[in-house]
């Protein structure tokens, strides 16, 4: 083939890619919808006719690797939206776990602690029992009294009950306050230690007995009354 033959061929190709480029353009802009060159030469065989027979197979193949990349796309967005409810889900699972333990802990906390005052209660409080070899005098010093609330009330909890005694009757078991509280632990009303005796107004072993009884049922302990006390200065033996 001579050199003209062969530079004519070239720029008839050239010619015809190029007004097939400018079909394509009108094309589009005819309907009024963006080109897509590639795409319009694949699915228009008359366009198509005008490209050269090694570019043809280029063309055709676009269109398919276009749909490709949106499907790429797409499963990449689906499996992005997936792994996100996903993570969702997790987190909300292990914030709920981690409620269910920390009410469980708190459960357990408190049947612990219940049970550790039922336990303590159990050990330190004293029975509610006056000993039988009292026998009812005229009258009592301090000292009698003391000894009498010791054999009642146990070493244990004998002086958080008699720092009680002291500071509300200073260990007179005749003491009547003007509001109508009477005896060692000032009852109010008095005549509430007749549920211990009915010799309350003039027995001492009856009101400490009915004073441990109201320590025990109130606080659960005399010892324990003795720390409400020194934090109210009352522990209000009613």
């Amino acid at each position: 083939m001579t050199r003209i033959s062969v530079r004519g061929l070239a720029v008839a190709s050239a010619t015809a890619v190029t007004a097939v480029g400018a079909v394509s353009g009108v094309a589009s802009s005819s309907t009024g919808e963006p080109g897509n060159s590639a795409e319009g030469l694949a699915d228009d065989p008359t366009l198509l006719a005008a490209v050269p027979a090694g570019q043809q197979a280029l063309i055709r193949s676009a269109p398919l690797t276009q749909q490709a990349d949106a499907q790429a796309i797409a499963a990449d967005t689906t499996a992005k939206k997936v792994a996100e409810e996903s993570a969702r889900r997790q987190a909300a699972a292990d914030v709920l776990a981690k409620r269910q333990a920390a009410r469980k802990a708190e459960a357990e906390a408190k049947e612990r602690k219940t049970a550790r005052k039922a336990a303590d209660r159990s050990t330190a409080r004293p029975s509610v029992s006056a000993p039988a070899s009292m026998p009812v005098q005229s009258s009592y010093t301090v000292a009698q009294l003391q000894t009498m609330a010791r054999q009642i009330l146990g070493a244990g909890q004998f002086q958080c009950s008699s720092n009680i005694v002291a500071h509300e009757s200073t260990w007179d078991y005749r003491a009547l306050n003007p509001s109508g509280a009477y005896g060692l632990v000032q009852a109010y009303p008095g005549v509430k230690m007749a549920s211990a005796g009915a010799d309350w107004r003039t027995n001492p072993a009856t009101q400490i007995t009915y004073g441990l009884s109201y320590m025990n049922q109130r606080y659960g302990s005399p010892c324990a009354a003795w720390s409400y006390w020194q934090g109210h200065h009352s522990y209000r033996a009613a």
